[in-house]
């Protein structure tokens, strides 16, 4: 009978020499990291995620999306697989923490600067409002329409659920500051069908100091003091009265600043007619047009093509004022991100609220 012995090699390779050779090849993740996770359980209040990492990692709900959400299933479903943001590094028991919203965010704030580059019309539901303006949300942004860029008859608090047509007035992600204007879109829309020179028909609907404005189909031009005469006029009060039907002149159109320039001095036939004998400026408007236009046509030849400039006021006087209440576009504050990560990947809140816009209006969620 033949032995047979079985002689076994000592490779060297120790428990601690396998441990290291784990630590070699395991992945490193750092906060700000967007890395491929697969959903493997799902709890009351978050998920555990395989990241790859030696400990299953954790995204909360509150983390889960831009808007609210009820129940992790509503975002998440068990063995799914799809991107996730590092948010926090490792905590004590090895676990990092996740976030499906700052990826959202992130590519909101991008897909929104490239609205506002092509310059999009958007529509969005006002979802509350305040004494400095309205609120909705653009691609899950929460943004600002200032009161003075609200163009509708209608009382603020009348306008909550109701869809607007928006133009974007201000987009930056670095000030957390989304700032939209409704008037600027009608305003555009209403430019489509109007000309330089043209006259129409409209109704005062507000004078200040420096002008009257004038409803016109819908929005609002800018009649200003220096243009209702040639003869001096001390305030546009001794001429107009609010609800006051008027023929006056478009001058210029900004659709750029949403803007409308009128004028009913260049109407006059003779000047202060339109202090004198206003009857005969709305019965001569159609002549003095046609002059005002050869008139701007030869200046323009004259000119080689450089537009004549208009002496006006813009309408928007106050509007700096109200910007300087913006709230956050976010719905809330988003955490804090380790200090590895870029600056971008954590932009600042919105400065205080100057007209306390943020005090009246609570951080918005989901109804």
């Amino acid at each position: 009978m033949v032995n047979l012995k079985t002689t076994v090699k000592d490779i060297g390779f120790t428990h601690e020499d396998f441990a290291a050779l784990l630590d070699k090849y395991d992945y490193h993740f750092s906060p700000g990291d967007v890395v491929a996770g697969t959903v493997f359980s799902i709890e009351p209040r978050g998920a555990l995620i395989d990241i790859g990492a030696k400990t299953a990692a954790y995204i909360p709900i509150q983390e889960m999306s831009i808007n609210r959400v009820e129940t992790p299933e509503e975002v998440l479903q068990s063995n799914e697989t799809r991107e996730f943001f590092i948010l926090t590094d490792e905590n004590e028991d090895g676990q990092l923490t996740l976030s499906i919203r700052r990826i959202e965010y992130m590519r909101a704030w991008e897909r929104v600067r490239q609205l506002q580059a092509e310059d999009a019309t958007v529509r969005s539901q006002v979802f509350a409002t305040n004494r400095g303006g309205a609120l909705v949300r653009i691609e899950g942004l929460r943004g600002f329409i200032p009161g003075s860029h609200i163009s509708t008859r209608k009382p603020k608090e009348e306008l909550v659920a109701e869809e607007l047509p928006l133009k974007f007035l201000e987009v930056d992600e670095d000030r957390n500051r989304l700032v939209l204007s409704h008037r600027r879109a009608l305003v555009e829309r209403k430019m489509n069908r109007l000309e330089v020179g043209e006259v129409v028909i409209g109704t005062v609907r507000g004078i200040k100091p420096y002008g009257a404005f004038i409803d016109i189909g819908g929005v609002s031009g800018l009649l200003h003091i220096s243009e209702i005469s040639h003869d001096h006029i001390d305030t546009p009060h001794s001429v107009f009265n609010v609800n006051d039907e008027v023929k006056v002149m478009i001058i210029d159109l900004d659709a750029e600043r949403g803007r409308i320039s009128l004028s009913t001095k260049q109407l006059e036939p003779e000047p202060g007619a339109m202090v004198k004998n206003r009857e005969l400026v709305y019965e001569k408007a159609e002549e003095m047009a046609a002059k005002f236009r050869e008139k701007m046509l030869a200046q323009k030849q004259a000119k080689a093509g450089i537009d004549v400039p208009v002496d006006s006021t813009d309408a928007d006087d106050d509007f700096s004022d109200e910007l300087e209440d913006v709230p956050s576009a976010m719905e809330e504050d988003l955490p804090e991100v380790a200090p590895e990560v870029a600056p971008e990947a954590a932009p600042e809140a919105a400065p205080e609220a100057v007209l306390d816009v943020e005090e009246e209006i609570p951080p918005a969620t989901e109804e």
